[in-house]
C-alpha cells in the first residue's frame, strides 16, 4: 500500500483517533502502527476479530484491562539478571492480574455460549494466568510500588526497631523544644531532618547551648540546623537500622527479580496477547465512537456503501450517501460545482476502503461490503512545490504519471478535478485520456472534474457511470447529496435569476449557448426531476410496510391477548362448573336420603305428591350446561371422527376455519389460521372435513400446494448430515406447498447445527432472507426463512 496515498487520504488521522480508545500503551502502538492488508483472509480475519469485541462490549458493557502496563523492557532486564525497582515488579504483578482476569472474562463468555467469539476464546487460552507468582509479588510490594513490612521476617523487625528508635529520638527533642530555655535559643519550635537526621534549629549565638554535630545552616546564617550530642548515639542506631534496611529491601527485590527472570518468556507472550486484545477492543470502541458498522468483504472491487459518511466530519455534520461500485460500472466520473462535496465523497470512497483492509469498521450502515485492493492511489488537492518550480497543473501531473505506471487490475484510483490547471480544452481531453488508459487497465477508478465533456462520458462508454452531487438553487447552497447516473449540470442562470439578474438578459445568455449544451442540461435536469420521483415512491412505499408491520404486529397482540382472556375465562367457567356440580351432588344426595327416610316411617305408602315434589327438586339440581346442546354436538363430532393433521376444522371459540397442523400435547393441536399459527385445546375444535388423498401415479408425482407441509422443521437432536438432509428436502416441499415463510429449529447448542444450517440457507436457490426468531419465536435457536 503506497505511503503517498496513505498521507493524501488523511489514514494517519484515522490511526491518531484510533489511538485515543486504547486501554494501553501497548493498545496505542498497535494502533500507530496500523496499516491496511492486501490479503482477503487476513481482511477477513481483522474484521472478526473487531466484530467480536465490539460483541462483547455490547453484551458486558467494558473489557478488564486494569493493571495492564508495558514491563516488556522490564522483563528483559530481568531476563539477563538486572534486579527490578519494586514499581517495576507491581508493574509485573499488574499485568499477571490482568491476564487473568481477561482469560476468565472470555472464557466464561465462550463457555456460556452467549456469543460466539473464536478468536477472542483462542487469544484468551494463550495466557497463562502465573497465579503464583502474582501472588509472591503482592505479597511483598503494596499498589504505591513501596516494599510491605511482612515481605520477610527480618524487614519486620527492621521496620519495628526503625519505628521505636524514631519514638525515642522525637521524645528527646521534644522535650529540648518544649523547655523555657528553648524559646530564646531555637529559631522556631520545630523539629526537622538534614542529611537523613533529626536536627533542631539552633540559633547561631547559642551553638555551643547544644553541642552535637551542625547539618546545615540557613542561608542567612543565623540559624544553624544542630544534631544535639544527646540524640547522636540514638540516630546512629537509626541510621544502622535504615542501611539494613535498605539491605533487605534489595534482597528482596533481587529475589522477585530472579522469579519473575524464570517466567519471562511465558509474561512476555501474555503481553503480546493482552496488546493484541487491547487492540481489539481499541477497533470496537472507535467504531463504536463513530457509528460504523461491519462490512463484508470481497477480492472483486465491488463496493456498497449504504447511507456512508466521512469518518474524520462529525456525523452531525456530514451528508450520508449511498455509493456503489464495481458491479455494473467500475468507474463513475462526479460534476458539479465547487464546494458541492466532490471532494469529500472521493475521500470517503478512498478512506473507507483503507479503513475495512486495516479490520476497521466503516461509518455506514449495515450490510454495506467493501472490496481488498493491492493498491489506493489518489490524486487529490493542491501539492504544488515552490521549491521543486512546479504549477498546479505540473505537480497534478506527476502524481499521475506515477499512477499510471502503476496502477492495475487490482487497484483502486481516485482523481480530484482531473485536468484542471491548464486550458479548458485541453484538460477535458487529457482527462478524458486518462480515464481511458486506466479504465482500460481494468482499475476501479472515481474522478471528480468540473469539464462540462465529461457529462457525456458515461453515456459512451460501458462500465461507466455519471455522477454528480445535487445543488439547491431555492437556498443557493448544495445539500452533499450524491446523484449516481444524473451528471452535474450548470446553475449558474437560476443562481443569476435568484440573484435579480434580468430576465432579458438571462435569455440573451441562453441564445448563446449552442443547442447540443441546452439538450444536455435539459436531460440532466429530467433526470433529477425523475430521480427525486423515484426516492419519493420509494420512501412512500417503505413507509406503506412499516405501517403494514406494525399493523400485523398489534393484531398478533391483541390476538394473544384475546387468547389469555378466553382461556382464562374458560378455567373460570370450569371452576363454576365444578361448583355447580358439586351443589348438584349435595342437593341429590339430600332428596334420596328424604325418600329413604319417607319410606322408612311410611313403609313403602309414600303419597303420589310427595313423590313429584322429589322429582322436581331432582330437575332443579341438574347444572344448566349440563343441557347444552352445542357442547354435546361437538362431543358427537368428536366421536364420529378422530382429528388428524390436515383436517379442516373450526375454532368454535373464534368462528374461524384453520387446518390442523401437529398434535403438540396433551388434547391440544397447532392450528393454522389464515397466516396465524396458533395452539387450541382439542375441545375448543369442530371438525369440518378431511383433504382427500391424494393417489400416486406410477411415475414420481410432483407435490402440491394440496401436500400437507408443516410450516416448521424440528432438527434438534439430528445428526449434522442428516439435519443437512433434511432441510434440503424440507425447503423443497415448502416452495412446492407455496408457502411464504418458514422456521427451521436448530436449537442453540454448540452452534454447529445452527451454521451448518445457515451456510445452507444462504446459497439456496429457494431462499429469499433469513433471520433469527424474535424472543418470541425462539431467538437463536430457531431461523425464520423467505421463501422466493
Amino acid at each position: 500500500m503506497q505511503e503517498k496515498g496513505l498521507r493524501v487520504l488523511e489514514f494517519h488521522k484515522i490511526r491518531q483517533q484510533l489511538t485515543n480508545h486504547a486501554a494501553s500503551s501497548l493498545g496505542k502502538e498497535r494502533a500507530e502502527a496500523l496499516l491496511p492488508t492486501r490479503d482477503l483472509n487476513e481482511a477477513e480475519k481483522r474484521q472478526q476479530e473487531t466484530f467480536e469485541a465490539a460483541d462483547i462490549l455490547r453484551v458486558r458493557g467494558h473489557a478488564p484491562f486494569g493493571g495492564l502496563t508495558d514491563i516488556r523492557a522490564s522483563l528483559k532486564r530481568a531476563k539477563i539478571g538486572g534486579v527490578l525497582s519494586a514499581h517495576e515488579c507491581m508493574s509485573t504483578a499488574g499485568v499477571l492480574y490482568a491476564g487473568r482476569q481477561m482469560k476468565q472474562f472470555i472464557l466464561e463468555l465462550a463457555e456460556d455460549e452467549i456469543l460466539t467469539i473464536p478468536y477472542s476464546e483462542e487469544k484468551a487460552r494463550l495466557i497463562e494466568p502465573l497465579s503464583e507468582l502474582e501472588k509472591k509479588i503482592n505479597q511483598c510490594v503494596d499498589d504505591n510500588g513501596d516494599i510491605l513490612d511482612h515481605a520477610s521476617d527480618l524487614l519486620r523487625s527492621l521496620r519495628q526497631q526503625l519505628r521505636t528508635l524514631e519514638s525515642r529520638v522525637r521524645q528527646k527533642l521534644e522535650s529540648m523544644i518544649r523547655s523555657s530555655a528553648a524559646q530564646k535559643m531555637l529559631s522556631d519550635a520545630i523539629i526537622t531532618i538534614r542529611n537523613d537526621r533529626f536536627v533542631i534549629p539552633v540559633k547561631q549565638e547559642y551553638r555551643s547551648s547544644y553541642g552535637g554535630i551542625v547539618h546545615d545552616q540557613s542561608s542567612s546564617g543565623a540559624t544553624l540546623f544542630i544534631e544535639p550530642q544527646a540524640i547522636v548515639d540514638i540516630n546512629n542506631s537509626l541510621q544502622q537500622a535504615k542501611v539494613k534496611e535498605k539491605q533487605e529491601i534489595e534482597r528482596i527485590l533481587r529475589e522477585l527479580s530472579e522469579a519473575i527472570a524464570v517466567e519471562a518468556d511465558l509474561i512476555l507472550s501474555n503481553v503480546e496477547v493482552l496488546a493484541d486484545l487491547d487492540f481489539m477492543f481499541t477497533k470496537a470502541r472507535y467504531a463504536k465512537a463513530i457509528k460504523a458498522s461491519r462490512p463484508l468483504m470481497n477480492d472483486r472491487g465491488y463496493i456498497k456503501m449504504i447511507k456512508a459518511r466521512h469518518p474524520l466530519l462529525s456525523s452531525d455534520e456530514v451528508v450520508a450517501n449511498d455509493i456503489v461500485l464495481g458491479d455494473s460500472y467500475s468507474t463513475i466520473v462526479i460534476t458539479g460545482p465547487n464546494t458541492g462535496g466532490k471532494t469529500v465523497t472521493l475521500k470517503t470512497i478512498g478512506l473507507c476502503t483503507l479503513m475495512a483492509q486495516s479490520g476497521l469498521q466503516v461509518p455506514a450502515a449495515d450490510g454495506s461490503e467493501m472490496a481488498v485492493f493491492d493498491s489506493v492511489y489518489a490524486d487529490i488537492g493542491d501539492e504544488q512545490s515552490i521549491e521543486q518550480s512546479l504549477s498546479t497543473f505540473s505537480s497534478h501531473m506527476v502524481n499521475i504519471v506515477d499512477i499510471l505506471k502503476k496502477a492495475d487490475e487490482k487497484s483502486l484510483v481516485l482523481f480530484d478535478e482531473l485536468g484542471a490547471g491548464t486550458d479548458p480544452q485541453e484538460g477535458a481531453a487529457l482527462a478524458i485520456s486518462i480515464l481511458d488508459e486506466v479504465y482500460g487497465r481494468g482499475s476501479t477508478v472515481v474522478a471528480t472534474t468540473h469539464y462540462p465533456e465529461l457529462k457525456a462520458y458515461g453515456y459512451n462508454r460501458e462500465g461507466v457511470v455519471n455522477a454528480s452531487v445535487e445543488f439547491d438553487v431555492e437556498t443557493l447552497s448544495p445539500t452533499y447529496r450524491l446523484l449516481i447516473g444524473v451528471p452535474g449540470r450548470s446553475n449558474a442562470f437560476e443562481i443569476s435569476r435568484r440573484l435579480g439578474l434580468s430576465e432579458h438578459v438571462i435569455d440573451y445568455a441562453k441564445s448563446n449557448m449552442n443547442a447540443e449544451s441546452n439538450e444536455v442540461d435539459t436531460m440532466i435536469a429530467s433526470l433529477e426531476e425523475s430521480k427525486k420521483e423515484a426516492e419519493a415512491e420509494t420512501a412512500e412505499a417503505e413507509q406503506f410496510r412499516k405501517d403494514a408491520e406494525d399493523l400485523h404486529k398489534e393484531l398478533q397482540k391483541q390476538i394473544l391477548e384475546f387468547n389469555e382472556q378466553r382461556d382464562r375465562l374458560f378455567v373460570e367457567a370450569e371452576q363454576k362448573a365444578a361448583e355447580k356440580l358439586d351443589e348438584a351432588k349435595k342437593e341429590a344426595e339430600e332428596i334420596i336420603r328424604h325418600l329413604r327416610k319417607l319410606q322408612k316411617e311410611q313403609y313403602g305408602s309414600i303419597k303420589e305428591h310427595e313423590l313429584i315434589h322429589a322429582k322436581k327438586r331432582l330437575e332443579e339440581a341438574q347444572p344448566v350446561f349440563a343441557k347444552s346442546s352445542p357442547q354435546k354436538k361437538q362431543e358427537k363430532a368428536k366421536e364420529d371422527h378422530s382429528l388428524k393433521p390436515g383436517d379442516e376444522v373450526k375454532v368454535i371459540s373464534f368462528g374461524q376455519k384453520g387446518i390442523l397442523l401437529e398434535q403438540s400435547g396433551n388434547k391440544e393441536w397447532h392450528v393454522q389460521i389464515g397466516i396465524l399459527k396458533m395452539k387450541v385445546k382439542e375441545s375448543d375444535l369442530q371438525y369440518m372435513s378431511r383433504p382427500k388423498p391424494v393417489v400416486e401415479k406410477p411415475l414420481a408425482t410432483v407435490k402440491g400446494k394440496d401436500y400437507h407441509v408443516s410450516l416448521e422443521l424440528d432438527l434438534r437432536g439430528e445428526r449434522f448430515e442428516n439435519a443437512i438432509s433434511r432441510v434440503e428436502k424440507y425447503l423443497d416441499d415448502a416452495v412446492l406447498a407455496g408457502y411464504p415463510r418458514v422456521s427451521i429449529i436448530h436449537g442453540k447448542g454448540t452452534g454447529a447445527l445452527r451454521k451448518g444450517v445457515q451456510e445452507l440457507l444462504k446459497n439456496h436457490r429457494s431462499v429469499k432472507n433469513t433471520r433469527f426468531g424474535e424472543a418470541g419465536e425462539g431467538g437463536s435457536g430457531v431461523t425464520i426463512v423467505e421463501l422466493k
